[in-house]
């Protein structure tokens, strides 16, 4: 990973946050590894079964011993062998949900998706119902899905600043969550499959929280959550009006910058904090 002038100036403690939130947050190995010498030898011909001799043949058919920590370490399988997650499954699970802690057993007993796998945590949720303001991002980071909360990471200790600034707090009179609850790998985006599955959920939890003003927070979360095709930088400031068939009338709705984009990009916090006044504006 290729770094800019600006980046190898930056303190090691800064650098490391930014590797991190770009996902690069494991270390595999100290040594070096020589991938096209590992690719030559997985290229390598196998001799054929049948030129081997008899003993090797009757081993290589052989099933392998699985060992007793082996075999419960492997994934379980749903007993009613349950395919792939669907729209459909997805939607009833959620809309069945009465409350808070019935939509987040819904999200656990969610079959066939393979984020449920990778991930560490379920992040479900976090903050006071019937806050003034509900915040909702991307997908959890790493920090995230290791605590299962969302926004503790730098960009969440940024978002916490940017609430108090217009006397909001999570624990007092906001609301914090993701549209995916579960952390893709790597950081990557999450694919319009895997937000197709989790749309019922999180617009489930909007209608169970009843904010006064929904703020999707980066551009995947607004262009999601308001039917946009416009990025975050035409988006973010402007009204708009969430809808949705369980909640009594619309909720006024404002995009705001990612924090993790405003770390990168700090000339762009002035027009955050612009936003943040309109935010202000609006639950006066």
């Amino acid at each position: 990973m290729g770094l800019s002038p600006e980046q190898n100036a930056m303190p090691p403690e800064a650098l490391l946050e930014w590797y991190v939130e770009m996902g690069a947050d494991e270390a595999i190995s100290d040594a070096e590894t020589n991938w096209f010498a590992a690719s030559e030898a997985a290229a390598a011909p196998v001799p054929r079964a049948e030129n081997a001799p008899a003993a090797i043949r009757t081993a290589a058919q052989a099933p392998a011993p699985v060992s007793v920590a082996s075999a419960q370490a492997q994934p379980r399988v749903p007993a009613s062998g349950a395919g792939p997650a669907t729209d459909k499954a997805a939607a009833t699970l959620a809309g069945a949900a009465q409350s808070l802690e019935e939509l987040r057993a819904a999200l656990e007993s969610l079959d066939g998706f393979p984020l449920k796998v990778t991930a560490t945590n379920l992040v479900f949720g976090e903050g006071v119902e019937t806050p003034d303001v509900m915040f909702i991002g991307e997908a959890p980071g790493a920090d995230e899905d290791r605590q299962g909360r969302p926004f503790v990471g730098a960009s969440g200790r940024l978002l916490d600043r940017m609430m108090r600034s217009i006397g909001l707090d999570r624990a007092e009179n906001a609301y914090i969550t993701n549209i995916l609850p579960w952390r893709p790998p790597g950081n990557r985006e999450p694919t319009a499959a895997e937000i197709a599955i989790c749309l019922p959920f999180i617009r489930r939890h909007i209608a169970l929280v009843r904010p006064r003003i929904v703020v999707p927070v980066g551009g995947t979360a607004a262009k999601t959550l308001l039917d946009q095709r416009q990025g975050i930088m035409r988006l973010r400031g402007r009204r708009f009006e969430f809808l949705d068939p369980d909640l009594e009338q619309p909720v006024p709705a404002v995009p705001l910058f990612h924090p993790a984009f405003l770390l990168r990009s700090g000339g762009q916090k002035a027009l955050a904090w612009r936003d943040l006044l309109t935010i202000k504006q609006i639950i006066q």
